[in-house]
């Protein structure tokens, strides 16, 4: 056996242990539905490792994804220890082994060698487990051997001490996004089951089309990540009408950084008939034969509202910005039916990772037609991006044009065509700098023709304003 990653799971620990006995023992230290520990290849625990795992969020990593991805980084290093050091154990590495272990993962020949983006985060998360075990007093010394660098941050340069096996990315890897008319051959015959010329596809054996399908939709209409748009909750779909506004939880996207999105009202009204139908049907079927029979270790909700909810036995509502992953699986009605949108064939919340395997089955199908696109869910987050960048640069061009009748400052130009649209896409995104998004102006083919021929008409303009006031 090797070093492996698992997570915790109440309903699997109260079917071996009970109720009475799990989930006092998992409230007492503080473990969380979903937990990510890591089990070496003999099968025992690490206390102290594990330990760091679920103390990760107060070292700043607090998003769920992100730390499943440092437990994931850590576990390899360590299932490389137990394999290729002599089973040497995490607390008594050197530098030595992070050069080995660099060699094997990104120095190696063949498909298996990952990208320096990759790497670096593995050295990332390496070097948060040095830091908080130094501050823990289980490390005496850093293991690993560090040096000052200076980088380029928004602020200006800046010296950083960063460890000696992080590799400078010689180019950054090219932003990935499909064009709409590919994102819907992709969705019609990967998701959907349709054949490429169009119409049902015989063959096609696939379940829940109309929900993944609409789970596409959601992402390349708004820009969420996977981990927001996987754990909605059925309240939080907003009511039909002429504008569909999301409200990104805080306690659910990157940094914490809550946001509202929108929707087209003909995609909200196919959530709510998803939720009448498709997901209604697994709800009835599930309570016909009991399943949905509530856990001692679930939350009651008797009501809720557009933004928040209130629990059995609460005298306060709990606002949905504050509701992460882990407490929102656990959220239930009174007849135990799951609050989780996004429900798979168990009648249990369908988790992140399953949406990553509904997108890979449907890039094999495309490609079973020979069909040469590739789709993830962050795909249509940079396609929503770019495509919506296209339009904010040409409704600011309208405006511009609307204002050219009078006198038009240099500053309040540069803000009409930059300012205005960069700053809507990075609240419509949830980035944390402005700056961020300019990454999307590289691969907008027209941005820079939009721009250009903007700045063009405005200077004739002025040219002409110009000569008219001197001539007066």
């Amino acid at each position: 056996m090797i070093a492996d990653l698992c997570t915790t799971s109440r309903a699997r620990s109260e079917s071996s242990l009970g109720p009475a006995a799990a989930v006092p023992v998992l409230d007492r230290v503080g473990v969380r539905e979903g937990q990510p520990f890591i089990l070496a290849g003999d099968g025992s625990y690490d206390l102290q490792l594990n330990r760091f795992l679920r103390e990760l969020p107060s070292w700043g990593v607090r998003a769920e994804n992100s730390v499943l991805g440092y437990a994931r980084d850590v576990m390899l290093f360590v299932r490389f220890l137990e394999i290729s050091r002599h089973g040497k154990p995490i607390w008594a590495c050197d530098g030595d082994d992070l050069r080995a272990y660099k060699r094997v993962r990104l120095w190696c020949d063949g498909p298996g060698a990952v990208s320096v983006g990759t790497w670096n985060r593995s050295v990332a998360a390496l070097d948060k487990w040095v830091a908080w075990s130094l501050d823990a007093g289980l490390l005496k010394r850093a293991p690993f051997r560090y040096v000052d660098k200076t980088v380029m941050t928004p602020a200006g340069p800046r010296r950083v001490h960063v460890n000696a096996e992080m590799e400078q990315d010689p180019e950054d890897e090219p932003l990935r996004f499909v064009s709409f008319e590919d994102y819907l051959l992709f969705r019609d015959v990967g998701l959907r089951g349709e054949l490429p010329e169009g119409g049902a596809d015989p063959a096609w054996r696939g379940r829940h089309s109309e929900r993944n399908a609409l789970f596409a939709d959601g992402l390349v209409h708004s820009g969420m990540r996977l981990g927001e748009a996987s754990c909605l909750l059925v309240p939080e779909v907003p009511p039909p009408g002429k504008l569909g506004e999301f409200r990104v939880a805080g306690a659910v996207a990157k940094r914490r950084k809550g946001r509202r999105v929108f929707l087209p009202p003909r995609k909200v009204r196919q959530f709510h008939h998803f939720i009448a139908v498709e997901r209604d049907a697994i709800v009835a079927r599930y309570m016909a034969q009991g399943r949905f029979s509530s856990a001692s270790a679930d939350w009651t909700v008797i009501r809720t509202g557009r933004y928040a909810l209130v629990l059995d036995g609460g005298v306060r509502s709990w606002p949905y910005g504050r509701i992460g992953p882990a407490e929102r699986r656990r959220l239930v009605r009174r007849t135990g039916e799951p609050l989780w949108l996004w429900l798979a064939d168990d009648g249990r919340p369908l988790a992140p990772a399953a949406w990553q395997a509904v997108f890979r089955r449907a890039n094999e199908r495309c490609a079973s037609f020979g069909i040469d696109i590739e789709v993830h869910p962050h795909t249509l987050r940079h396609t929503y991006a770019v495509y919506m960048l296209g339009l904010l640069l040409r409704q600011t061009v309208r405006a511009l044009g609307r204002r050219l009748d009078g006198p038009l400052a240099h500053a309040e130009l540069r803000r009409l065509l930059i300012g205005n649209p960069m700053r809507t896409l990075q609240l419509l995104l949830g980035h944390a700098r402005e700056a961020t998004v300019y990454v999307y102006l590289d691969v907008l083919d027209e941005a820079q023709e939009i721009v250009l021929a903007a700045l063009a008409d405005w200077d004739a303009q002025s040219v002409a304003l110009e000569r008219a006031g001197e001539a007066s």
